[in-house]
Formats: C-alpha cells, structure tokens, sequence
C-alpha cells in the first residue's frame, strides 16, 4: 500500500484513540490531541513526557504531520501520525542563529506562528527577530527567507529577503500554497509574499492608526492593531485586530470594511458589529469561509458565520475550559485550538 494511504488510515486510528472528553449541554465533541485534561473536564488523565511550553501556533504538512510553534519554550516540534513527537529546532534560548545549517542548531525570538506547505517546507513568524524563517523540507537546514532581521518599513513590490518588518505575528497560506500572508503589526499593514517570484506587496494599511471606514480602499486605510490575517476561497482577506477588537475584510476589489465586533472590549455573541470581542489573537478560515477567532481575553473560542454575519461561541463556555487561546488552524474537516495557557493542543470534532 502507498505510504501516504497507509498514514492517512493510522490518522484515522488515532483519531479513535486520543482520550476525548464527555460531552456537555451545547458543547461539541472536544479531543485532547497533546497536553492534559483539566481535574473537572472528564477526559482520561494523561503522561505528557515532553510538555509544551506557550504553544502558539499549529499547521500541517500534506501526510498529516503537526508542526508546533512555542513562544516561550522557542521550540519547533512535530506531531506525526502515528503520534510519535519531536523536537525539530530551537533549545529555549532566544536568538537569530543557525541560517544556513541544521534547524537544530537555530534559535529564535517569540515565535507566534507556522504555516507549511504541502511539499513539507516550514515558514516561521520569528516574530521579535523581525523575519520569516524556512525550514527546507529537503535538507532540513533554516533560512530566513522574508524579512533583513532589522526592524523598519521598506520593500513593498521588491523582493521579499530585502523587505523590512516590524513584529511579524501571523503567517497564513491561501488555498494553492503559493502566497503567504504576513500580518505586520507595528507597521499597522498586512502584506503577502509571493513564494513563486520571491515579491512581496501590500494588502491593507497605510501605517496610520485608527478605524477603517467602510468601502475605502485598503492600502489607503489606516489599521488599529492587524494580528492576524487569512484569505478565503473567495478572493476576501479577513483581518483581525487585537486592540480594535474587530474582524475586518478586504474584498476582492480591494475595498476594506468591518465585519464583526464593535470596537470595544467585551464578550457578547451576535450580527455583524452587534458582537464583541476582547484581544482575539489568531483566526482561520474553514471550507465553507467560516471564520474561527481565538478570542484569547476571554478564553473562548468564536466563529463568524460568512453567509450571515452571525458570531457565535464554539467553545470555552461548556465543561472544557480556555486560557488565553492564541492558535486556531483547520485542518481536514476539523478545528484545531491551541490552548495556550493550559500548554495544550485540542481538537473540535
């Protein structure tokens, strides 16, 4: 049988496996992928033999391998199929060392997020280093790839390795791989890199700081605070502000509005700007252009519905308890959660 079938069925085994806990009132299915139960929660306690530290961020590689991203461990692990957990690089001290050797021998600074791509090559937000680094699925050596190292603002419609950046939170890929998402938070601009040409160019922002009027156009446009941004199937690039507590969109005309989220800090669940949120740090998007935000300030888990506008609470107010949740990745059906402050990762069934 062909080696990926043969992953994809242990995929399906674990899947079975992994200790789930019960279900409570209108809380779905929730499977503990790595980490521990909390006592009350009732899932199955656990041995955690290599515990993470701050995870952040989650992705996958095209066989179903999990690629973990830690803040304050500064570790890259991996995740296969058979369960089976490494750590690739990173040894928990801060730095900017290994380009161009192993990435066991890397360091790196306040890591926030991964994305991968199906060939296996792994693209790091170092965030506090200013860059995007590459793990090469082939050798196994690092590169930074999109950012000097040096903070600063420069390099729009330029090649991306001569770009400067301030802290680069988020990295995302749209559907085909090919374009890699790059949310510039200081800089108050989201960017995408092209990964067949090597440019980079400018999605939303102009540097000014404050609310976008609707209908404007995005490049034109000031930001309050863009954490994290993700395309749909569309052509639409959502954007999620921490500090304006808002999820805005850029259209396929390149015209930007708000969408969900009233500005202000809170937790309610409704239409549109009738729904508030407080701090969310992360999102993606699903197969339908559903949005899942980690709403890490209130330790819930929402989703905005993108036929009709409507926020609602996925998780965090049943019997599975959030804490400061800064990671969301869909995946093959499913929604991943990284639980940040509990150092674990969750599944929604």
């Amino acid at each position: 049988m062909h080696r990926r079938a043969l992953l994809t069925i242990a995929i399906g085994l674990l899947a079975l496996l992994a200790p789930r806990a019960p279900l409570a009132a209108a809380e779905p299915r929730v499977t503990l992928i790595y980490g521990q139960w909390l006592p009350g929660e009732g899932g199955e306690a656990v041995v955690v033999r290599h515990p993470l530290q701050q995870p952040f961020g989650v992705d996958f590689d095209a066989v179903g391998t999990m690629w973990i991203v830690e803040l304050a461990g500064g570790r890259v692990h991996r995740l296969d199929a058979q369960g089976q957990f490494a750590t690739l690089a990173g040894n928990g001290t801060k730095g900017h060392d290994g380009d161009g050797g192993p990435a066991s021998r890397a360091t790196f600074n306040g890591m926030h997020n991964v994305a991968v791509t199906p060939g296996g090559d792994v693209y790091i937000s170092d965030s506090w280093n200013y860059c995007v680094r590459r793990i090469d699925a082939k050798s196994g050596h690092i590169h930074t790839m999109i950012g000097t190292g040096r903070k600063g603002y420069t390099g729009d419609d330029g090649p991306m390795g001569e770009a400067a950046f301030s802290f680069v939170m988020c990295v995302t890929l749209n559907a085909t791989k090919d374009r890699l998402y790059l949310t510039d938070i200081d800089n108050r601009r989201i960017r995408v890199a092209d990964l067949k040409t090597g440019r980079l160019s400018l999605v939303a922002g102009d540097g000014r700081k404050g609310v976008p009027k609707d209908g404007d156009l995005s490049t034109r446009s000031p930001l309050v605070d863009p954490r994290a941004a993700a395309p749909d199937s569309k052509g639409n690039v959502y954007i999620l502000e921490r500090g304006g507590h808002a999820l805005r969109v850029v259209d396929g005309q390149g015209r930007i509005r708000t969408v969900a989220g009233t500005g202000q800090k809170g937790d309610r669940d409704g239409v549109g700007t009738q729904a508030s949120f407080g701090a969310p740090k992360h999102l993606c998007v699903d197969d339908r252009d559903n949005v899942y935000i980690a709403d890490e300030a209130n330790g819930r888990i929402r989703k905005f519905d993108a036929a009709t506008g409507k926020v609602s609470t996925v998780l965090g107010q049943g019997r599975v308890k959030l804490l400061s949740p800064h990671g969301v990745t869909w995946h093959r059906g499913r929604l991943y959660v990284v639980d940040t402050g509990h150092h674990r990762i969750l599944r929604v069934e």
